[in-house]
């Protein structure tokens, strides 16, 4: 049984494998719940390099690896999962291709009947956002905190915020029911890496969405 709660971190898009096996590492040293690897600047014999050096890595530390737009790769991996947009092609069809033991993320953005539509399909979380402006996706739809608090009451899977959250903001999203927070630059980027995972970890109270478990 996997949690989708607390902190989330997605890699940034690094050209080093072994720059980005040392970030990876000192997020997981700082506690991150996820890992989700992502690098849309990388070829697919470097993204399947990086994958393959990084799953070892999240086994080591008993965290599940996601894979961001690859049902191929987490496959070939076997990775504990993949993260698909929600134009990335049939959700049905994504789910029977991994199985019922793999995880299926949905990126929602700031749309409630896609998450509907991703939750009937077979989706174990979906993701809103952007929640704040994001230098990763400039152009992105706003997210509106509510939609969080709407999945929490409607919804019967996790929700992920995603888009701009840094320590600054994340207890708005926290406060407003989501699930976990997705961060890309604001611990990837940051001077130590460590410390600022485990700054976002503790925002996340104690008993916060303990029922959301897949």
């Amino acid at each position: 049984m996997i949690k989708i709660a607390g902190l989330y971190a997605i890699t940034p898009d690094e050209a080093s494998t072994d720059l980005l096996l040392a970030k990876v590492e000192a997020a997981l040293q700082g506690g991150v719940s996820i890992l989700q690897y992502r690098n849309k600047q990388a070829s697919h014999q470097l993204r399947t390099r990086q994958a393959r050096a990084i799953l070892p890595l999240c086994r080591d530390y008993q965290v599940p690896l996601i894979i961001n737009d690859s049902i191929k790769l987490c496959l070939a991996l076997d990775a504990d999962g993949v993260h698909l947009g929600a134009d990335d092609g049939n959700l049905q069809v994504a789910r029977t291709r991994l199985g019922s033991n793999k995880i299926l993320g949905v990126s929602c953005y700031n749309r409630f009947e896609l998450a509907e539509s991703a939750q009937e399909a077979g989706a174990d979380y979906v993701a809103f956002g952007a929640c704040f402006s994001s230098s990763t996706k400039p152009n992105a739809p706003v997210a509106s905190l509510d939609l969080f608090k709407r999945a929490q009451a409607q919804l019967k899977i996790p929700s992920v915020a995603i888009g701009g959250i840094t320590l600054e903001n994340a207890t708005q999203v926290i406060n407003a029911r989501a699930s976990a927070i997705a961060v890309i630059n604001a611990i990837f980027s940051a001077d130590d890496i460590t410390l600022t995972a485990q700054q976002f970890i503790k925002f996340f109270s104690h008993d916060i969405n303990q029922s959301n478990i897949i």
